[in-house]
């Protein structure tokens, strides 16, 4: 039995017509040196019929044919009618049709479902196996495996038809070498980089993600990226934002290549998404010539200390605060080069980013150079480099923060500036560093990121991630009545008192509403608080607590801390020697709370320095030729000392501390904190500060010498603290046991009755920073306005510091930030009677004790309707007012 791959001789003499009779006529007549091609060449040749295995021919015979015919159409042309061509189209007994496996008699019953997949099961695997044969050599195929299949090959191509049809036939191969999304899972290679970039798998991953973007849709049965590619052609935008979650569920295993081999994959993506665009708009490459898949929702995020030398050449997602940015420059993308002997244009040749692009030799001259670049054929693209550091609150205490160089292309360009608290998907790659290499001695690489997707933290809720249950239980939370005393009692729980100080805070890390005036001017929404006071009244231990509790916040000292620390610095870049700007603490701390600790031990020029950024929220520079304005919208948390260290209650608030008046009006609210003597209230404080070290540091539970539990009287107890017997079964309590218990228990209900749990209170405050703006509807503006007369008469009139249109927008903001503990859209005359109590007391406590009775009953007209506080509190501790006056004793 002859191979299935092998022509037959009938086959081959069909196809060759009146060609073969031309030949033999000729042969006697032809010279051994040369070959006298015929005059007009042979007809074309009706369609060729399946091979037959019952004769075969020497294959010399077609070949020495083929090249005669090759010579007739060379030298005389086509001669599209010959002498006898009409013998081609005369009826033959050949031409004949098998009716094997035709039933046309029975009648046959439809396929089911199941036959059908079955029957279509069958086919693919003959289809898969014909594909096979033809790849593999005739040789290897054994003839027993004939039976099963029947395996139809195709006739054999004529030489010169061949040499022009071969991309053809290669690309038809290769689309037959497609692989299942199953037979992808499977890699047949040593890893995963020479697995991916196989010609076939790189057509299956394009087939599958492209099935992945036209199919994938939402609950509701629309299609999610359909309607993105919308979007982005209605634009004008080159990048397609793609889910990891989404393609992980549906495509899991491109999500698995994505992640550990992002370069070859990410650029099959960009061709799909470039292609399914211009299915909706083929007009759109004349305006952008790609478009970029950036990859969002990765599921781990890391930061930058714990990227390790495994993470190598993989997608990553970090987060980190912008400390630099380079200017934009133009980056090699396609390059051409000019050979220097033959003047010929060589390329193009596409420019990696981890490598340069050189070449060896001219392919023309085989010369080996000079070459230059064709800098007009050249194509380019824009090139940015960011300096990311650890954001101040992720870094361990101790330690010095890291920093990593991430590069932007594309239309990445510009998306983050200094001071700009981002996350980046990137690959995470190694560059060769020569300084790093001479330092070293021996072979050190640098690291950079090449991003591929940059948001900024405030827009994805600042790194805070709230469930629809954490968005259904604030909700459920801002309908208390008393949702605003239980805030207030919930910061810092560890601190005993100073509810005008935690007051104070509160309001400062919900902050008010921003306002854009007459198109360019800005109002601030932040509210800025001073708290000066005795040593040892906690200030320091507060700024810590709000350091941790809000989202964002970055903490410094007045003593370690410098102008150019504080706002911003120009430095020269060593790879690029051009000066680039490096945001200080209020620029870090952009959209959150800027915490100073000893506010007093700065020098006059450097607390000038902060003027601009504690009300404009701007940070000016111009400086080594960069004259720019850096934005600094947060709120500034400081503490102070007074002179001498204690404060005189008989002389005004501007002689206890060293802060000149300008500094003054630009803070929202004083608090005065005090330390003085009062024997009842101390024992309480002792009491609250020992029960805390005790529950802080449990006792170590005693056992007997057989490891069982025991109290101090030698009896048996369980890990609850009940007695038990020898078989472990609880003994009744006795009467003073219960009443202990009893006692424990309500203390406990009443403690936690008046807090919120520390982790909801932060997503709290997120979420109404977020999602909450009031507005000023309805309030008595005359009231406002009597009471800011007031309070300028009464200013000037004692001397303590001036009142300033400053202090009346700041009504306005402690208002909004009350009204936001509450969740609400509108300002209400509630939250415009607390605000004033609070601006009233403030001014009141920053007074001599010679002025603060009259003052209180001056002002009391305008605080009798402050609201009450109803919330229980400790057990032995008495509700204290939470807008009481800011002089009296904390402790």
């Amino acid at each position: 039995m002859s191979s299935p791959l092998r022509p037959s001789t009938t086959a081959a003499n069909r196809g060759l017509g009146n060609l073969g009779r031309r030949k033999r006529s000729r042969e006697p007549d032809d010279d051994a040196s040369s070959v006298v091609p015929p005059s007009s060449p042979p007809p074309s040749s009706p369609p060729m019929l399946p091979f037959d295995d019952e004769d075969e021919r020497d294959e010399e015979a077609e070949l020495d044919i083929d090249d005669i015919e090759e010579m007739a159409e060379d030298e005389d042309g086509i001669d599209l009618f010959g002498d006898t061509f009409d013998r081609d189209y005369r009826s033959q007994k050949d031409d004949r049709y098998s009716g094997r496996y035709i039933d046309d008699d029975e009648d046959q019953e439809e396929l089911d479902i199941g036959a059908r997949r079955e029957l279509d099961a069958r086919l693919d695997r003959r289809d898969r196996e014909l594909a096979r044969r033809r790849r593999m050599p005739a040789a290897f195929i054994q003839d027993d495996e004939d039976g099963d299949i029947d395996l139809t090959t195709q006739p054999r191509r004529r030489r010169h038809h061949y040499d022009e049809d071969r991309d053809d036939i290669e690309m038809v191969d290769d689309g037959l070498e497609e692989l299942s999304l199953e037979e992808l899972v499977d890699i047949k290679s040593s890893n995963i980089t020479d697995w991916v970039t196989q010609p076939q798998v790189l057509r299956s991953i394009y087939r599958e993600f492209k099935a992945f973007l036209t199919e994938f849709t939402d609950r509701t049965g629309s299609s999610v990226y359909g309607n993105k590619i919308k979007t982005l052609g209605e634009v004008n935008s080159a990048s397609l934002e793609v889910s990891y979650s989404h393609l992980s569920s549906t495509k899991a295993v491109l999500g698995y290549f994505l992640a550990n081999e992002p370069t070859e994959v990410l650029k099959v993506f960009d061709q799909v998404a470039l292609d399914v665009t211009l299915f909706h708009y083929p007009q759109y490459h004349d305006i952008h010539n790609e478009i970029h898949v950036r990859i969002t929702d990765l599921p781990i995020v890391y930061t930058l200390r714990q990227l390790r030398q495994s993470h190598l050449n993989c997608l990553v997602r970090v987060n980190g605060v912008v400390t630099r940015r380079t200017g934009v420059f133009p980056q090699l993308k396609y390059v051409m080069f000019i050979c220097g002997k033959c003047n010929i244009t060589l390329g193009p040749f596409q420019q990696e980013s981890a490598s340069e692009v050189k070449i060896s030799y001219c392919q023309n001259c085989q010369s080996r150079g000079p070459f230059t670049v064709n800098s007009e054929k050249t194509v380019y693209r824009n090139y940015q480099k960011l300096t990311l550091q650890e954001s101040p609150g992720s870094v361990p205490a101790g330690r010095l923060p890291r920093q990593r160089e991430v590069i932007l292309l594309a239309d990445l360009i510009d998306t983050a500036k200094p001071g700009d608290e981002i996350e980046v998907t990137g690959i995470y790659r190694n560059s060769y560093d020569a300084q790093l290499n001479n330092k070293n001695g021996f072979p050190v690489f640098a690291t950079i990121i090449e991003a591929n997707h940059v948001v900024k933290s405030h827009d994805q809720q600042a790194g805070f991630h709230l469930t629809e249950e954490d968005e259904r239980e604030i909700r459920n939370l801002s309908r208390d009545p008393d949702i605003v005393e239980k805030i207030i009692c919930s910061i810092a729980p560890s601190i005993y008192g100073h509810q005008d100080v935690k007051t104070a805070v509160a309001l400062s890390l919900f902050g008010g509403v921003r306002k854009e005036a007459q198109g360019k001017m800005s109002i601030r929404g932040d509210i800025n608080v001073l708290l000066l006071g005795d040593p040892g009244t906690a200030k320091s231990q507060i700024l810590k607590y709000v350091e941790k509790s809000a989202h964002r916040a970055v903490f410094a000292t007045g003593q370690g801390a410098s102008a150019v620390g504080l706002t911003a610095s120009v430095r020269r870049d060593p790879l690029t020697s051009e000066w680039t700007l490096e945001g200080g603490a209020l620029v870090l701390a952009d959209r959150g709370t800027c915490l100073i600790d000893e506010f007093d031990k700065m020098n006059d020029q450097d607390r000038t320095s902060i003027h601009e950024a504690m009300e404009q929220q701007t940070i000016s520079i111009s400086k080594a030729g960069i004259v720019t304005t850096l934005q600094a919208r947060c709120a500034v948390v400081a503490a102070a000392n007074p002179i001498g260290g204690r404060y005189n209650s008989s002389a005004p608030f501007s002689q206890n501390v060293q802060l000149t008046e300008p500094i003054l009006s630009r803070f929202d609210i004083l608090c005065v904190v005090r330390d003085l003597v009062d024997p009842s209230e101390d024992e309480r404080l002792a009491s609250f500060v020992i029960e805390s070290h005790h529950r802080a540091n449990p006792t170590k539970p005693m056992r007997d010498e057989h490891g069982n539990l025991i109290n101090a009287d030698g009896e048996r107890i369980d890990e609850e603290g009940y007695r038990v017997n020898d078989d472990g079964a609880r003994l009744p309590l006795r009467p003073e046991e219960a009443e202990a218990r009893d006692a424990a228990k309500d203390k406990e209900d009443e403690e936690k009755e008046g807090e919120i749990p520390q982790e909801l209170l932060r997503k709290y405050i997120l979420y109404a920073r977020e999602h909450c703006h009031p507005k000023l509807y309805q309030i008595d503006q005359d009231k406002v306005a009597r009471l800011f007369a007031d309070m300028r008469r009464e200013s000037l009139a004692t001397g303590a510091y001036p009142i300033t249109v400053r202090h009346l927008e700041a009504i306005m903001r402690i208002a909004e930030a009350f009204c936001k503990m509450r969740l609400s859209e509108y300002c209400s005359a509630q939250d415009i009677d607390r605000a004033i109590a609070v601006t009233v007391d403030s001014f009141i406590g920053s007074q001599k004790i010679s002025c603060k009775k009259a003052l209180s009953r001056a002002f009391a007209k305008y605080t009798l309707s402050r609201p009450k506080p109803q919330s229980k509190r400790r057990a032995g501790i008495p509700a204290p007012n939470p807008y009481g006056r800011v002089g009296q004793a904390a402790r």
